[in-house]
């Protein structure tokens, strides 16, 4: 919460439609001081037009929308004198170098950090007189966090921050994000991998053609939807899935990604009669496993589909 009990983000009802398109549909959530807060959802969930009308990109067309108390229609200026933003596209200065950059952005702002410290804390020092047309994807979108960072701000927007990352790249932005919620800041972002949603956010928002499907924290949604574990195993015609449906402990079953998931609340008598089931039909149930139920499981019991979709 902000220094008068006010959340530093507030969105109550937002709506925002293209034509017949409800992109954004009756959305509402608060994002507290020093929190980081995650949407998840496919292309076309609207998590993008939600932020972009939180940075002062977008005008809703219904809906309050607060950002540090101040609605973002009447006060846009003194809210983007504290905010940082990652655009999920970028389109930089092409013959500028990093340092160039950095500094041209710095000079927009009242405040802002030391050039070197944002390329250390990037990982771009050996690139830091590379023109910006000759970066890789990857050195791209980690310049463009840079960037998002320049005003040392009090509350960060990341649009899709590690989409094009190598896995390390990705590790170490993870610690960024963290480093920056140690010291106080707040963080909204958007992404498709579940296991980064897990580790970074405080609580997630699960979206979907335009509507919040559920929120809360990872334990609270994996709770409210599964009380089960996991038996999975390669999916394949000769086991049919009304005879899975029925074995022993059997709540709920599932397809996804070529595996067939079926969640039990009697993992052994589960496995049990899946065994003797395909035993009877002389099939063997390939690389079978258990586990727990994860965030992955709620987002496909809410939409039926997997996120990478």
């Amino acid at each position: 919460m902000t220094q008068d009990g006010e959340p530093v983000i507030g969105v109550a009802n937002l709506c925002k439609c293209y034509g017949d398109v409800k992109a954004v549909d009756g959305v509402s959530f608060t994002v507290g001081r020093g929190e980081v807060f995650g949407m998840l959802g496919p292309n076309g969930a609207g998590k993008t037009t939600t932020i972009e009308i939180l940075e002062g990109l977008r005008e809703p067309d219904s809906g309050a929308v607060t950002v540090f108390g101040m609605d973002v229609t009447r006060h846009a200026p003194s809210i983007k004198q504290r905010i940082g933003v990652q655009l999920q596209t970028v389109s930089l200065y092409p013959r500028l170098t990093v340092t160039e950059l950095l500094d041209l952005f710095g000079s927009f702002y009242e405040h802002r950090l030391p050039t070197k410290q944002l390329i250390d804390a990037v990982d771009l020092g050996e690139r830091a007189r590379a023109r910006s047309m000759n970066l890789s994807g990857g050195q791209q979108q980690r310049l463009s966090i840079a960037l998002a960072l320049v005003n040392d701000p009090e509350l960060i927007f990341l649009d899709e921050p590690t989409t094009g990352l190598d896995p390390q790249a990705r590790r170490s932005l993870w610690d960024l994000v963290k480093g920056l919620q140690a010291r106080g800041k707040s963080v909204m972002l958007t992404t498709h991998y579940m296991e980064e949603a897990a580790e970074l956010c405080d609580r997630v928002a699960i979206m979907d053609h335009g509507h919040i499907l559920e929120m809360g924290t990872v334990p609270e949604l994996i709770g409210r939807r599964f009380k089960e574990r996991a038996v999975f195993f390669d999916t394949t015609p000769m086991l049919p899935a009304d005879q899975l449906g029925k074995l022993q402990g059997v709540t709920r079953a599932a397809q996804e990604d070529g595996q067939t998931v079926l969640y039990s609340s009697d993992v052994a008598g589960t496995i049990g009669t899946l065994l003797a089931l395909a035993d009877d039909l002389k099939v063997e149930p390939h690389n079978l496993g258990i586990r727990q139920a994860t965030l992955e499981d709620v987002f496909l019991d809410l939409t039926g589909r997997a996120l990478r979709d």
